[in-house]
């Protein structure tokens, strides 16, 4: 192959890169070791794609606020990253506790197992903004030999609105704003069953 083709192939294929890849967060806290990122729209289509098959997407939110909020059938499982406690409170935020999942990665890499996939493959994990929970459950991950942990940035419910009055409403952006398939029916063969 020559220079010349190689420079194009090269630039061929960051393009590619690059059209399916959100900015990195501007906050540390929802940056990962992978720096991989997608919008909810960028998840959705690679899901989708021909290699949908060989991605793993993840809702990492607890159940209860799945059952009041929506799910999608394009997610492949629910595997929370925290877990709500009814028997502890949360001060702080008026709500119950949530604790961390201490089956979270196994049940990621069981997961994996069951669809043939490994640790090499893709891996998106998507939460109810982004934020909370998107880059901390990647992070759960980090030094756990996974290749590829992608963080959907804008979430299922998306970012607040700052002003008028739906102010502090989710709907800006995410998978429910962004017109992709999502419901309140739940696949009860996706759902986290302890």
């Amino acid at each position: 192959m020559t220079i010349r083709k190689l420079a194009m192939t090269a630039m061929l294929l960051s393009v590619s890169i690059s059209s399916i890849a959100a900015p990195a967060p501007e906050s540390p806290d929802r940056q990962t070791p992978w720096g991989l990122y997608v919008d909810s729209k960028e998840a959705y289509e690679m899901k989708k794609g021909a290699d949908g098959q060989k991605v793993l997407f993840v809702d990492v939110r607890d159940p209860i606020e799945i059952m009041f909020t929506g799910f999608t059938d394009t997610v492949d499982i629910n595997i929370p990253f925290l877990i709500s406690n009814p028997h502890k409170w949360n001060d702080k935020k008026n709500v119950y506790a949530m604790e961390p999942n201490k089956d979270f990665e196994s049940k990621i890499s069981q997961a994996l197992k069951e669809r043939g996939l490994s640790k090499d493959d893709k891996v998106v994990l998507m939460c109810r903004s982004g934020g909370e929970r998107g880059a901390p459950s990647a992070k759960a991950l980090d030094g756990k030999s996974y290749k590829q942990v992608y963080v959907v940035v804008d979430g299922f419910e998306g970012d607040t609105v700052k002003e008028g009055p739906k102010k502090n409403w989710r709907q800006v952006n995410g998978w429910k704003n962004s017109g992709l398939p999502w419901s309140y029916k739940l696949d009860r063969s996706k759902m986290y069953l302890e």
